[in-house]
């Protein structure tokens, strides 16, 4: 195989483009973010990059709290919407149809549409080139129960969650595999085997 260089760039992909939820329930405000993620497990912190441009940026810094939720493929015209609409002079929320629900720890509203939401409190925000990165600690993350199964296990893979690729939007794939099966012990494996399928690469 025969790789081409290219020069530095963001190639680190597909990753959720997170709807950022920011502001007040009263007064809402949302995002979409290409760059967010999770830095560390105990204390729970994640982080996003934004503009320092960015209307979210401005309501973020006031209020130290913001919420990251997890789009699914129904979600996609909403997400494409709010990431190149302004809420300095737009209700991205009347004009996609997102709903600002409560969140259980924060002032900031969540998305009521996303199965997955991370409530978060800023610690640290950082200027980096054309971002600032607000790192926080994730206080709560609130769950759709339609996606839990019997067991209270989540099920993600039900809710058809979208990713971002350099400038177009997918789907995600089916589930495959846990973390540690290529490892597992045979007599495990055929126990995991008759409760799921397995696609084999």
């Amino acid at each position: 195989m025969t790789k081409v260089s290219w020069k530095a760039g963001t190639m680190l992909a597909p990753l959720p483009p997170a709807l950022i939820s920011c502001g007040t329930l009263q007064n809402p405000n949302v995002m979409t973010a290409a760059w967010s993620g999770i830095i560390c497990t105990e204390p729970t912190l994640a982080y996003v990059s934004i503009r320092p441009s960015r209307f979210s940026n401005e309501l973020i810094r006031k209020s130290g709290e913001f919420v990251i939720n997890v789009p699914t493929v129904d979600m996609a015209k909403a997400v494409d919407f709010c990431g190149v609409k302004s809420g300095r002079n737009t209700d991205k929320f009347k004009q996609t149809g997102l709903v600002a629900s409560p969140s259980s720890v924060v002032s900031a509203p969540q998305i009521e549409q996303s199965p997955v939401s991370l409530e978060c409190k800023v610690k640290e925000i950082t200027p980096f080139g054309t971002h600032d990165m607000f790192l926080a600690e994730v206080v709560a993350v609130d769950i759709d129960e339609k996606y839990l199964d019997k067991n209270g296990a989540l099920r993600l893979d039900r809710a058809g969650l979208l990713a971002y690729a350099h400038g177009f939007y997918y789907t995600l794939g089916r589930k495959i595999g846990k973390f540690g099966w290529s490892v597992e012990k045979k007599s495990t494996k055929r126990k995991r085997a008759s409760r799921m399928k397995v696609i084999k690469r």
